[in-house]
């Protein structure tokens, strides 16, 4: 039997501050979803003035983080490389960049999806939000 690290609260709580703070700093209206290893919802926030289309971005680029085992970033480059047939897989529906999976000894424990700037803007706060925890 294996055993396997799991997000717990404190650490749903410690990425949400670190990424709002990243975001509020740069005065980036954002919503940020954290998700398991399932791709299960764990947290949603939307800052002051973040448009209501990202609270649905956020999650599913969170999701698609999670479920991939890869920043969701690598499915936007192979759609722009001409594997369209990408947009049809199934329940993954954030197929851009901004989802960061967290890993914590080689495994993909959660996920962070960011919505509501310049793409690379929202990976820097999902990686802020990540990197609070230490791992």
């Amino acid at each position: 039997m294996k055993n396997k690290h799991v997000l717990e609260l404190a650490d749903v709580k410690k990425i949400a501050a670190a990424s709002e703070a990243e975001a509020l700093k740069n005065n980036w209206a954002v919503s940020i979803a954290i998700v398991d290893d399932g791709g299960h919802l764990l947290w949603l926030q939307r800052l002051d003035g973040a448009a209501p289309m990202t609270s649905h971005m956020a999650p599913a680029k969170a999701h698609t983080a999670a479920l991939g085992r890869r920043e969701s970033k690598a499915y936007e480059e192979m759609i722009n490389g001409g594997r369209y047939s990408f947009l049809s897989v199934p329940t993954l529906k954030g197929l851009l960049e901004g989802g960061v999976p967290i890993l914590a000894d080689g495994q993909v424990i959660g996920a962070v999806g960011v919505s509501g700037v310049k793409s690379s803007d929202d990976v820097l706060i999902a990686k802020a939000g990540i990197a609070a925890l230490g791992l």
